[in-house]
């Protein structure tokens, strides 16, 4: 089975995960929480999925599966992630979303839930040992109607409209981009809720992968011509399964995540704050303190979180470049507890930086403007062989000297951090990060520079430099290019 657990839950092509691959993982995963005393026989599991084609035909595997294990299934149909996430937590029962999240299309994915919350690491090797353990099935066993309860969750869309009452943005006109995301309904009623004037836009019945951290020309397209006019003091949206948000200026102009998540962080009133080592480095300077890096994924942000409470730490919370957020402390707000959420969330981000724009009288604009982080892109060579990047990351990893040698086309490197990937900080305060990915064919790149336009040409110079890195490939490109061939690295290709 080709199907792997990434950076959050087990990804694959959907014609990986439909059938035997989601029976046995699902299948392994009921066994290891009744190992562990998490679940009993006979008990409930609750489910949910996107819009992607694939998802029906996945939520038959995954009903069958409990089945077989003797499991109930509670399903909510499709809903966004951390409304499922909650809910389960709220029953103390386990849950399983059925998600590839902003990946194509094609593909498609399973993220699990414990009682307590979604998996760790440890967990994810658990499982997958346990489904190498499981012989296939030689037929599904079919599932009964006593087997199957469907229901609707109204735990976390009440905790949102709690948290948010009063008409906190009222006056406002808020752009819904709606495509495919199973969060797009209850974006505009909570906005709405909160007193903003909603206009839903650019709704789809064909899946569109929304990537919030790497946001697709078309997208930026669509929303840019949206803001033309003027009539929209900001334009929200968010990824296929309603974990990551993605919140732009009256102007179009995307919000990062890790700016959004700065912001949400200031408006609870947080203490801690846990985020990946991609986040923009200038955030520290606006938090009450220094925040703590993790690795990139939200179980290594999620296991962060926890380490700071079991040393004391309080009002704690964590977020993702993508914009993803967490919580783990209670929050007060409007007289309301805003009760923890472990898992990533969109809709808590998005209203908060509405609310805290409006507080402030600014324009979304001039809250970016007002803050001025170093400018942070993301970018990412598709269909890049994994065994390639594999090798050249381990050289660049293994020395500091190939490392240095083969970013000097950038700058000279001043510093190296291995957290995740390889991210080096340029004497000029400009900042490379190469982190591809370890189970398919992408790499990304992350940079930091003073300006857009020092920003984009380091970006584009990075992903060059990546690029060239795979001859056989590249080498008609690079000889077109003239002298592109001078950014060649100097070692020997892997």
């Amino acid at each position: 089975m080709a199907a792997k657990f990434g950076t959050s839950g087990l990804r694959g092509l959907a014609t990986e995960l439909i059938g035997e691959a989601t029976r046995r993982h699902v299948r392994a995963f009921v066994r290891y929480m009744q190992a562990r005393r998490l679940a009993r026989r006979g008990g409930a599991v609750c489910v949910a999925y996107d819009f992607r084609d694939s998802s029906e035909a996945i939520l038959q595997d995954v009903l069958a599966a409990l089945a077989q294990e003797g499991m109930k299934a509670c399903v909510f149909g499709a809903v966004p992630t951390p409304t499922l996430a909650l809910e389960a937590m709220r029953r103390k029962a386990g849950a399983i979303m059925i998600t590839g999240s902003h990946i194509p299309a094609d593909r498609n994915g399973l993220k699990f839930y414990v009682p307590q919350g979604e998996i760790s690491k440890r967990d994810e090797k658990a499982i997958s040992a346990g489904v190498l353990k499981l012989k296939a099935s030689a037929k599904p066993r079919a599932v009964t109607d006593q087997q199957v309860q469907l229901e609707t969750p109204d735990a976390f869309v009440a905790r949102c409209r709690d948290a948010f009452s009063g008409e906190p943005l009222k006056g406002l006109r808020v752009g819904v981009y709606q495509h495919s995301t199973v969060a797009r309904d209850m974006l505009v009623d909570l906005l709405r809720h909160a007193g903003a004037v909603v206009e839903p836009l650019g709704r789809s019945e064909i899946f569109i992968p929304v990537d919030t951290e790497a946001v697709s020309v078309a997208t930026q397209t669509l929303i840019s011509g949206w803001c033309k006019d003027g009539r929209f003091d900001a334009i929200v949206s968010a990824d296929g399964d309603g974990d990551r948000p993605l919140v732009c200026d009256e102007h179009g102009n995307i919000l990062r995540g890790d700016f959004v998540g700065m912001i949400t962080a200031r408006f609870l009133g947080a203490k801690t704050v846990v985020t990946p080592i991609t986040s923009n480095s200038g955030i520290d300077t606006h938090l009450s303190k220094r925040s703590l890096r993790s690795k990139v994924g939200s179980p290594y942000v999620i296991a962060g979180m926890k380490k700071a409470k079991r040393a004391g730490a309080k009002a704690i919370v964590g977020f993702e470049a993508n914009g993803g957020f967490f919580t783990l402390s209670p929050f007060k707000l409007n007289d309301a507890t805003l009760a923890p959420l472990p898992t990533r969330d969109c809709f808590l981000p998005v209203l908060a930086v509405l609310s805290f724009a409006a507080h402030e009288k600014l324009k979304l604009s001039q809250l970016a403007a007002k803050y001025q982080l170093p400018v942070a892109l993301a970018g990412r060579l598709e269909n890049f062989p994994v065994a390639t990047s594999a090798a050249l990351m381990k050289r660049l990893l293994k020395s500091p000297a190939a490392a240095k040698s083969f970013l000097a086309p950038l700058g000279v490197v001043s510093r190296i951090d291995k957290t995740d990937g390889l991210r080096c900080t340029l004497k000029d305060g400009g900042v490379v990060h190469l982190r591809p990915s370890g189970n398919a064919p992408e790499f990304r790149c992350y940079v930091e520079a003073a300006g857009p336009s020092e920003a984009t040409q380091l970006l584009q110079a990075a992903l060059d430099l990546i690029k060239y890195s795979q001859p056989q490939k590249y080498r008609a490109a690079t000889s077109a290019a003239g002298d592109a061939a001078d950014r060649l690295p100097a070692w020997p290709w892997p």
